[in-house]
């Protein structure tokens, strides 16, 4: 199929820590070739201008129902048949769920707040349009396409991540239209794969707002995978057959725990599958840490390398919990995420209207995007973002820098010995 170029006007581009709003036309608009200006000094200001940079244009069209009209929808070569339209919903909904705890906290009188603020009230604008039938960014709900059912799920990951903040100050018809959005998509099967984890990610969000859930996919995917996917060693299978890629830090570790949090509240039968579920999340935590090289290089592999550092979600999400493992320190895994950041955004990777481009460090690189990737699927880097839901004078951001495992071993220092878990 041959690639899909519609790019279009607009983006509102971040700089600094400044939003801003101009109305130039795109050709006289500049190209953004780099992160914004930050404290270099401070690794919370450097993460923020990257997610600010990212989440920007998403949300200041959103807010306004000009996203469907101003995003690009550049597909890979060889996209498969499905709606390119899916890609909106992808964008909106993969960004929510990277940033939904970050914008749960609450305001206070610095500049980061201020840009938080500002995203709230944009992303909750955009959850209106996004099920408003009559609205221009109406997502593909009704499409043929099995796809919504994936971006559904990281929609609800994000709202089940914070309802105080998504979800309680929606107005009630909001409320009921997207339900009903979420109801209607339970025409779609799921694969047997991880795919199941998204049908449990929305019918656990339905369940979190009072809907009688369909019970059966929720239990199948726990189910799979607490049993019969489980490979050892804080790895899961997808599906059948054993693949070495991040899939397990894009969507089984975090969805899972995630399902069976929710559960748990409601049946205590969950609880020692949602115990067991997140020791094993920790333990591949781990792993995660001792992949980030020295230097913040980690290794390229497996399918959906476009998703960049959104693999890492589960390191991140961990220490949102306050739950990392002993061996690992707050502080040391700050310190190794954001070398992998430096390592990635460095890149030019956002075209001159300030979207992400297709590839990893460059957009050369387009060929490693897969038949389901478009620019909407780049937006699962959000993810490895949670931590930010942590306040600023948290330890993770406050704490001396210390070096993380790979530094510690390749140096000479002292660092833990590996050993596989058995639960």
């Amino acid at each position: 199929m041959k690639r899909r170029t519609w790019i279009q006007k607009a983006g509102l581009l971040f700089g600094g820590f400044t939003l801003a709003n101009t109305n130039l036309d795109a050709s006289e608009k500049k190209a953004q070739s780099s992160i914004p200006e930050y404290d270099t000094s401070n690794d919370r200001a450097y993460w923020v201008s990257v997610i600010s940079k990212m989440a920007t244009p998403i949300l200041e069209n959103i807010s306004k129902g000009t996203f469907q009209k101003n995003m690009p929808m550049i597909a890979s070569e060889s996209f498969d048949s499905r709606n390119p339209k899916v890609g909106y919903l992808e964008a909106f909904g993969r960004l929510i769920a990277g940033i939904a705890p970050w914008l749960a906290l609450p305001s206070d009188n610095s500049n980061e707040s201020k840009i938080r603020s500002k995203f709230l009230q944009q992303a909750l604008l955009g959850i209106q349009h996004g099920v408003d039938p009559s609205s221009p960014d109406y997502f593909a709900w009704r499409d043929k396409s099995t796809q919504t059912l994936v971006d559904a799920a990281h929609l609800a990951l994000g709202l089940l991540r914070a309802p105080k903040a998504l979800w309680e100050p929606l107005a009630e018809n909001t409320k009921k239209q997207l339900i009903e959005e979420f109801k209607h998509i339970r025409w779609i099967t799921p694969n047997q794969s991880n795919w199941l984890l998204f049908a449990s990610m929305t019918e656990t969000f339905l369940l979190s707002v009072g809907v009688e859930p369909d019970r059966e996919k929720i239990d199948h995917a726990i189910d799979k995978f607490d049993k019969d996917w489980y490979v050892g060693d804080g790895w899961y299978s997808d599906g059948a057959r054993f693949s070495y890629d991040y899939y397990n830090g894009y969507v089984i570790h975090c969805m899972l725990v995630e399902t069976l949090k929710h559960n748990a509240q409601v049946s205590p039968a969950y609880q020692e599958k949602y115990d067991r579920a997140y020791k094993r999340m920790q333990r591949y935590a781990e792993h995660l840490e001792r992949m980030i090289s020295p230097e913040g290089y980690y290794p390229v592999i497996g399918r959906s390398s476009t998703y960049r550092n959104g693999g890492f979600q589960p390191l991140s999400a961990v220490a949102l919990d306050k739950k990392l493992p002993a061996t690992l320190k707050p502080s040391q895994v700050r310190g190794a995420m954001t070398a992998m950041l430096k390592k990635i955004y460095s890149h030019d990777i956002f075209d001159k209207y300030g979207w992400l481009v297709l590839g990893l460090t460059s957009p050369q690189q387009g060929n490693i995007a897969d038949s389901y990737t478009n620019t909407g699927s780049l937006y699962e880097a959000s993810l490895s973002f949670l931590a930010l839901g942590l306040p600023a004078d948290d330890e993770f951001w406050v704490a001396k820098a210390e070096p993380w495992t790979s530094q510690k071993a390749f140096s000479g220092q002292k660092f833990p010995k590996d050993y596989y878990v058995t639960y």
